[in-house]
């Protein structure tokens, strides 16, 4: 291989690499990752809890959690359209 074609190999391994399409996804649309790390945080509290929820019925508690972690995640994908659609109508064409 030349030096030319390496070099255009190691841009497009650099520019593909999965650290860097997160991090460029989480620059772009940066509810969608708040909404997983919601989510799973949620999801983390409520089996903490399970063990410490006195005498409720664990199928209600598990349609509390649910209900918390689906709430959290529509939310953070709201604000993200939100934010999306004030950035492109409103920002840009004040540019």
């Amino acid at each position: 291989m030349s030096s030319g074609q390496e070099s255009v190999l190691s841009e497009y391994e650099a520019e593909s690499s999965q650290t860097s399409k997160l991090l460029r996804k989480f620059k772009e649309t940066p509810f969608v990752p708040i909404g997983m790390a919601g989510f799973v945080a949620v999801v983390g509290y409520g089996l903490y809890k399970l063990k410490h929820r006195g005498n409720m019925k664990m199928s209600l508690h598990l349609i509390h959690m649910r209900v918390a972690a689906q709430g959290f995640v529509v939310g953070a994908i709201t604000c993200g359209v939100l934010y999306s659609m004030v950035r492109e109508y409103v920002i840009k064409p004040n540019e």
